[in-house]
């Protein structure tokens, strides 16, 4: 498979931004890449720099298009976190987690998935929300304020949350709905 890269995405007129560090769950980074791009969606991959190769845990690469200091939330219309360690990672950034807090506060729809609430966690955006995670990220997020719950996807407000690369067709389809307004 050629690796996807915003260069790949069909011209459009919504744009999302794909946050993302070493260790990202690869098919929580290339499905929802290719069912987005497939329904019109530029994707931009964000990372702490620009043109860096990164890994997925299953040895997938890409490289990132720019970097989060030097990006802005009104630029997006929308904000995608893959799971796996990336989120961990990402958590430490203060850069990262700002551009996270400004989606949230602007009210654009924040897709994150498996280990992805881990990032919303140190947002600060979580508290009196209901999402889904990966079963290990539950007692943080309770912790945090969250109401959780063991679905396949949770919507709330401008929230997206799932838990597992299985839940990847009804994740997917349910950002996009929301970004192209048809959900």
């Amino acid at each position: 498979m050629e690796p996807l890269t915003a260069s790949h995405s069909l011209d459009s007129q919504k744009k999302v931004a794909v946050l993302l560090a070493d260790g990202f769950e690869d098919s929580e980074l290339t499905v929802p890449l290719e069912y987005l791009q497939s329904r019109g969606v530029r994707c931009e991959l964000i990372g702490s720099e620009a043109d860096k190769g990164i890994a997925g845990k299953h040895g997938y690469r890409v490289a990132t298009d720019k970097a989060v200091t030097g990006v802005d939330e009104r630029d997006y219309d929308g904000l995608l976190i893959p799971g796996g360690h990336s989120p961990d990672k990402l958590r430490a950034d203060e850069a990262a987690v700002a551009f996270v807090k400004a989606f949230f506060n602007a009210g654009k729809p924040v897709a994150a998935i498996c280990h992805g609430p881990q990032l919303l966690i140190d947002a600060d955006v979580v508290d009196g929300k209901t999402v889904t995670s990966w079963p290990s990220v539950q007692t943080d997020l309770k912790n945090a304020g969250a109401n959780w719950l063991d679905r396949e996807l949770v919507l709330d407000g401008n929230l997206i949350t799932s838990r597992r690369p299985s839940d990847l067709p009804v994740f997917c389809s349910a950002f996009a709905d929301f970004l192209l307004g048809e959900g």
